[in-house]
C-alpha cells in the first residue's frame, strides 16, 4: 500500500513510518525540512517537501498515496500557533485528501479530548474529531495519552520558573513507546 506519513520526523511519526516500511508498505513522507529527515531516507522512506499551511504542498504530496497517517501536532516550541498547524493545517489535509481520493486517513489525537475543552491544543482535537465525524472521509482516530520526550521542556522547566503545568488529574494508564 502508498501510505503518506504527515509528521514523519516527530516522536510517533518516526515509529509509524519504520513499522509501515517494516510491514511492506511504500512510504512518503511529507516533511518540512528534507534535510532533518535523512534518517527516514536512509531507511527507505521516499522524502516530499511540504507543509499543512500550504496547500498546494498537499497535493503533490497525496499522489498516488492510498493511505495517509497524519501524526502532526503542534509543539510547544513551535513559532505559530497550535490553532494554526492543528486546525488550520489539518482542514488543508482533509480538503487534499478529499481531491486525491483518499481512501484511508488515520488522525492521531489525545485521550478525553473531549472533556478538557479548557485546553486549547485538547480542544482543537476534540473539534477535528466532531469534523471528521462529519465528513465523508473514511477516517480513524488514534486517541493517544502522552509522550513523555517533552518532559524536561513541558514540565521540569515550567515547574522550576513557578509556570503552570497541566496535568490529568485522573489515573489514565499510559503506554511508553
Amino acid at each position: 500500500m502508498q501510505v503518506l506519513v504527515i509528521g514523519g520526523t516527530g516522536t510517533l511519526g518516526r515509529q509509524v513510518a519504520r513499522r509501515a516500511l517494516d510491514a511492506g508498505h511504500q512510504v512518503r513522507c511529507m516533511v518540512r525540512t528534507p534535510r532533518k529527515a535523512s534518517f527516514l531516507q536512509e531507511w527507505g522512506c521516499e522524502l516530499t517537501r511540504g507543509d499543512l499551511l500550504e496547500p498546494a504542498s498537499l497535493d503533490y504530496a497525496l499522489e498516488e498515496q492510498q493511505a495517509v497517517i497524519d501524526a502532526a501536532t503542534a509543539r510547544a516550541t513551535d513559532a505559530g500557533s497550535a490553532y494554526d498547524l492543528d486546525w488550520t493545517g489539518k482542514q488543508n489535509l482533509f480538503a487534499a485528501c478529499q481531491r486525491a481520493g483518499v481512501k484511508r486517513l488515520v488522525f492521531s489525537s489525545l485521550l478525553d479530548a473531549h472533556k478538557h475543552r479548557g485546553v486549547p491544543l485538547m480542544d482543537i482535537k476534540a473539534c477535528t474529531e466532531d469534523w471528521l465525524a462529519a465528513s465523508d472521509l473514511d477516517y480513524t482516530i488514534l486517541r493517544g495519552v502522552a509522550f513523555m520526550q517533552g518532559l524536561i521542556s513541558q514540565f521540569a522547566i515550567p515547574v522550576l520558573e513557578g509556570q503552570t503545568v497541566w496535568v490529568s488529574g485522573s489515573p489514565t494508564p499510559i503506554a511508553y513507546m
